[in-house]
């Protein structure tokens, strides 16, 4: 018998209403439980109306919402994710591990494909020269073409619904259920907190990015970016000498230095 199907009506299969309240109360006493296995668990919470806010969570959510195979099912989550419902959420590579607060505590499962390697490289070809830091990449902050470039449908960095495997271990018999829409908004909102884990979710490095726009830079700015310099300080303590900082001409210094040395030297 599926999970949770003896809280079922028996004559019309639907469930029975749980209280919000008591929803949670029941799955804080199953993640305590669970704690003692050795889960961490990491929840998603939702300050607002807004579900993602910044470039990369917004990127994410706009992209599933662009699909008509997930335009009608995905609303079903919204209330979910924002009700605080996601008790828990961790993304690996290629796959991330939920548990939704229902009727029951279910447990979602969604695999995402990896990035093939020739689109990946072509990303970063194409985005050479326009990603100058990791923060700035981070942070959503680059020209409109460079976040044209990674939200490309089906050459870009985000997945088509083809890349998309997801399992729920609800009774419900829909494709893509509430708890499997609550947890695809909780991946957009957890961007929102680590950009990175869209990167480790693709299973690419993002600091590729990077290293392909140094190499596109112009020499000068290389040497630059790579030379280490060396201050006053460090440069007496490796050669063990003194460093003046005073603004008489080197000349005038080294005549006072000298003068001071053959007044301390002994009658012969």
């Amino acid at each position: 018998m599926p999970r949770g199907w003896d809280e079922w009506d028996r004559w019309d299969r639907w469930p029975k209403y749980v209280p919000a309240a008591e929803r949670r109360a029941q799955a804080a006493m199953e993640i305590k439980k669970r704690a003692k296995k050795g889960l961490v668990a990491v929840p998603v919470l939702i300050e607002g109306r807004d579900i993602a806010r910044t470039f990369w969570g917004k990127a994410w959510c706009e992209n599933l919402e662009r699909y008509s195979d997930y335009s009608n099912r995905l609303p079903r989550g919204r209330t979910y994710v924002r009700n605080g419902s996601v008790v828990h959420l961790g993304i690996e590579s290629g796959v991330v591990k939920a548990l939704v607060s229902g009727s029951d505590l279910y447990e979602v499962k969604v695999e995402v494909g990896s990035v093939p390697a020739t689109r990946w490289k072509g990303i970063c070809k194409d985005c050479a020269g326009a990603v100058d830091s990791l923060v700035e990449l981070l942070q959503g902050k680059f020209s409109k073409a460079v976040m044209s470039r990674i939200c490309e449908p089906k050459s870009g960095l985000f997945p088509s619904p083809t890349e998309i495997k997801f399992t729920c271990s609800c009774p419900d018999v829909a494709a893509m259920c509430k708890h499997i829409a609550a947890v695809l908004y909780g991946i957009g909102a957890r961007f929102d907190q680590s950009p990175e884990l869209l990167f480790r979710l693709r299973s690419v490095d993002h600091q590729e990015l990077i290293a392909h726009a140094g190499k596109e830079l112009p020499a000068s700015r290389n040497r630059v970016s790579t030379t280490r310099v060396l201050e006053v300080d460090n440069l007496s303590d490796i050669f063990g000498i003194e460093i003046a900082e005073s603004d008489e001409p080197a000349t005038k210094q080294r005549a006072a230095k000298t003068k001071a040395a053959r007044g301390k030297r002994k009658p012969g």
